[in-house]
């Protein structure tokens, strides 16, 4: 399997190299240069499977032959081997035809624990075989960070700094990333948006002689193996509900649009997925572009589901990408004009054809309260915040008779106790791994969102380390 730049001035790359650079030299992303395909017969073959051998096959196309098969399960089952819950994803059945699938019985309780427990083991293994080391940097919104520094905290060849934004992620997820103090693992505190520390992480890797001299590689979503490492539990969450020889359809909460597009790529790989419902907050770039064909920057509001709190969803581009046909001088205007003026012009006949698999929706923190209190009363189920705006959306879209609807549940309530104490009069209870996450001494350094005093904090910390 290679892969190319969505800008089209990279060189093509295979999986090992594009998990290593992260973005794209052109500042493009990298996707599939073809898209795998199981046939039907292939799917049904995959039902029995438990959950790590599910990932590995689902995985291995896209990985091609830089990893080993026998490598890939290896790191599959040692990845989900603690998670919390024997299914890994399990279902719970809300409704007749809506389901809620949780992906967050990882040692975060975010579902980037499902890319990030195989991320971290995929870089031990490449760069081990290289004899090499890198530095990850990392911007978070809230639920990134803490998984990618639990992934790769004590690995001696990474080095992995990630960017907050100050004051604007709920206590639980600044402790669980500020309270990791092993000695590869730094945090800053930005004083801005999430769109700022995104914006530095890609200021970073454009800067080409501070990316070749720190060996820069990235465990946001602009890494093509996160995605990868994403797909598996929509194919898990389509067999388990008759597919492929039934259809399904997907209601997912999203801000960087990351976690949707791995369901799209699962309908791309042959899956019978009809609809893809994003949920979003009051900060709702993508739901006015889907609605209106309004894909305008707007100020980022502080809401109750603070890992949503984005208004430049960079996973975007990779789906631009294809609704263009692959025109990568296309995809390059249009993003760079959307930074430029704030604004992307999308034709008519491409919006449509967004539209024709993906609808919105947006809940705002009034909405999403009374959903979490309605879910509470109707069905004895506790979501988090970013969830019930996923339960919402997939009630409001449904996708056709006898069509299931599955909801991502993308965080454990305890990670928003004051969110879930105001709505239901309940205060959830950390695991008793997290018990003590509030007695735990915390490391970070609260910073301006300035490139220069950024990369030097990332110089220092892989400076250190190299040393020692």
């Amino acid at each position: 399997m290679r892969y190319i730049s969505t800008r089209g001035q990279a060189p093509a790359r295979d999986f090992a190299d594009v998990l290593l650079a992260g973005l794209a030299e052109d500042g493009g992303l990298f996707v599939p240069e073809t898209w795998p395909h199981f046939s039907p017969s292939d799917w049904r073959a995959m039902r029995a499977l438990p959950y790590p051998a599910l990932a590995a096959r689902v995985m291995q196309p896209f990985v091609g032959t830089s990893i080993p098969f026998a490598v890939l399960e290896r790191i599959c089952h040692e990845a989900y081997a603690g998670f919390g819950h024997p299914a890994v994803v399990p279902l719970v059945q809300l409704d007749t035809h809506l389901f809620v699938q949780e992906l967050f019985h990882g040692p975060t309780l975010a579902f980037k624990d499902m890319a990030m427990q195989v991320l971290g083991r995929l870089f031990d293994y490449v760069l081990t075989r290289r004899d090499t080391r890198v530095t990850i940097v990392g911007a978070t919104s809230g639920d990134t960070g803490s998984a990618a520094i639990e992934a790769c905290a004590g690995r001696d060849r990474i080095d992995i700094m990630i960017l907050h934004p100050h004051g604007r992620t709920s206590l639980v997820q600044r402790r669980q990333m500020t309270t990791v103090l092993a000695p590869n693992v730094g945090n800053v505190a930005v004083e801005g948006t999430f769109d700022d520390c995104q914006d530095l992480v890609k200021a970073m890797f454009a800067d080409t002689p501070f990316r070749e001299q720190m060996h820069l590689s990235a465990v946001n979503s602009i890494n093509w193996a996160r995605i990868a490492a994403q797909v598996p539990y929509y194919v898990a969450a389509a067999l388990a509900l008759g597919g492929p020889d039934r259809e399904v359809a997907f209601s997912v909460p999203t801000g960087n649009f990351g976690n949707v597009l791995a369901a799209w790529v699962a309908g791309r790989m042959g899956l019978p997925i009809t609809r893809l419902t994003i949920g979003s907050n009051r900060n709702d770039i993508l739901t006015r572009f889907l609605d209106h064909n309004d894909m305008s920057i707007q100020q980022v509001e502080p809401s109750l589901s603070p890992s949503m709190d984005i208004q430049v969803s960079s996973n975007f581009e990779r789906l631009l990408f294809e609704l263009l046909d692959r025109d990568a001088e296309a995809t390059r205007r249009a993003m760079e004009g959307f930074r430029k003026t704030g604004r992307m012009v999308v034709a008519d006949p491409v919006w449509h054809r967004a539209r024709s698999r993906f609808s919105a929706f947006r809940l705002d923190d009034a909405g999403t309260e009374a959903e979490i209190r309605g879910l509470r009363s109707a069905t004895g189920y506790l979501a988090d915040p970013h969830s019930a705006i996923g339960i919402a959306a997939g009630r409001a879209h449904p996708a056709g008779p006898g069509v299931p609807m599955v909801a991502m549940a993308t965080a454990h309530p305890a990670k928003f106790p004051e969110a879930i104490e105001r709505a239901t009069g309940e205060h959830p209870a950390l695991p008793p791994r997290l018990a003590d996450l509030f007695n735990r001494t915390e490391r970070f350094t609260v910073m301006p969102a300035d490139l220069g005093a950024i990369e030097a904090a990332v110089r220092a910390l892989a400076g250190r380390n190299a040393a020692a």
